[in-house]
């Protein structure tokens, strides 16, 4: 069973942690913070502060599915009480197409705004589209990041060569994740870390498939939530 505010477990370092992210802000959030909640279950999330405004908006279609829709500035900090908030840049550009002094300013500014929004250390980066190159890591580095992810996937995730190119174990609806996470048990992994965005869950059978894994999880006697900063 995953640990509980004062239960009584075995040394943590004999565990396998389980870490998670999720990508945008978007207002399925919302259900996703709640059922999180419900489960005992950390997450980060990784949020644009310049992509919010007053009201919700930025609207675009998912798939030719289903319209995301990002939350407004003034829901963020109800809707994430209690989760860890990372940066996912100003604007979320492609970093490698714009100029470093542009790139600079989305890291910067928005790792302060998040900051004062929040009122939490912003430690945790993720470039967006998973762009990134020697120079702009480096100004990611620079600004006061611990880790920095991107979209690749590699098992063990952590720790990485360099935190400022962070790797992940696999997406959330990976079609083995459970034998991902089945392969880092029996090879000792210290972490396993998954990642996503809660709009790409757009049926209830997706959701329940999701509900089940934070189940398996909480099952399993080996297994602890963690929070990404506190592993670098």
């Amino acid at each position: 069973m995953l640990i509980k505010p004062g239960a009584v477990v075995q040394n943590c370092f004999d565990m396998i942690k389980i870490v998670q992210c999720w990508d945008d802000g978007v207002v399925d959030d919302i259900r996703l913070c709640e059922l999180l909640r419900s489960k005992g279950a950390k997450a980060s999330f990784n949020l644009n502060a310049g992509l919010h405004s007053a009201q919700r908006g930025g609207v675009w279609r998912y798939n030719q599915i289903k319209d995301v829709q990002r939350l407004a500035m003034p829901e963020l900090p109800s809707v994430y009480e209690g989760f860890t908030i990372a940066n996912h840049s100003l604007t979320h550009p492609w970093p490698t197409r714009i100029s470093l002094d542009e790139w600079e300013r989305e890291v910067i500014i928005c790792r302060k705004n998040l900051q004062d929004i929040f009122n939490q250390p912003i430690l945790g980066f993720v470039y967006p589209f998973g762009d990134t190159n020697a120079a702009t890591k480096e100004v990611v580095r620079a600004a006061g990041h611990i880790y920095a992810r991107t979209s690749a996937n590699a098992s063990p995730s952590i720790p990485p060569v360099d935190p400022m190119m962070l790797a992940a174990d696999c997406h959330f609806a990976a079609p083995d994740f459970l034998e991902r996470y089945a392969k880092a048990k029996a090879e000792n992994s210290s972490t396993f870390y998954f990642w996503g965005h809660s709009y790409e869950m757009v049926t209830e059978a997706h959701w329940q498939a999701f509900s089940d894994k934070l189940d398996r999880f909480n099952a399993d006697p080996d297994a602890v939530w963690a929070e990404l900063p506190e592993l670098f």
